[in-house]
């Protein structure tokens, strides 16, 4: 079964390493994209500084950073087919960690979340930010993060107010309804962002 995010990004305190709020209503009713926005200063939530300020983390092989996480990188700077690539990434990550083969119905939906996030993020990425250059994910014992970089200036929200018939702009609609929490990471004097968000682990 799905998770729904009970609270708005900001909610577990201020992101470390220079962040921006997830504003969620940055954008217009009539907006197109799910990055049109500029950045809004203020807090966003979550509790583990970004996965690229780890050192420990070199390449895309499997690394330990700390006791009981575990983190992979995948490249996707200058890279066709990025989405699949992520995906079938994060799905051999999935297999590592033991979400996968799912034994239960409630096992296999919280994997296929992951990869839907994964998806929406680099597609976001993609359409909004001249493309995604890297793909971090970790996992502990109770929560999987998810953290794609790009050089993009805007600020992702969800289209406010949502409406399931329009084409376009649900992507960061549908990874607020599935994540536990999500935000955003910039690093002062440096360009770009990252994009993060995380999901419970299946009972």
């Amino acid at each position: 079964m799905s998770t729904t995010r009970p609270f708005s990004p900001g909610d577990r305190g201020p992101e470390p390493s220079g962040a921006s709020g997830a504003s969620e209503s940055g954008l217009p009713a009539t907006g197109g994209s799910d990055e049109g926005a500029p950045a809004a200063g203020g807090s966003g939530g979550g509790t583990v500084p970004s996965l690229r300020h780890m050192e420990s983390v070199e390449s895309v092989e499997p690394a330990e950073v700390s006791a009981g996480r575990q983190v992979r990188r995948l490249v996707l700077e200058g890279q066709s087919g990025v989405v699949p690539m992520a995906r079938d990434f994060a799905r051999q990550a999935l297999y590592a960690w033991g979400w996968l083969p799912a034994a239960t119905a409630d096992q296999r939906a919280a994997a296929e979340d992951v990869l839907l996030v994964v998806s929406e993020l680099v597609t976001n990425a993609c359409l909004h930010a001249d493309g995604p250059d890297e793909l971090w994910i970790a996992c502990d014992n109770k929560v999987i993060r998810i953290e794609v970089s790009d050089k993009g200036t805007g600020q992702p929200a969800p289209r406010t107010p949502h409406r399931a018939g329009r084409p376009g702009g649900h992507g960061m609609f549908i990874v607020q309804r599935l994540c536990l929490d999500w935000g955003v990471v910039r690093t002062p004097g440096v360009g770009g962002k990252t994009v993060w968000a995380e999901l419970g682990a299946p009972a």
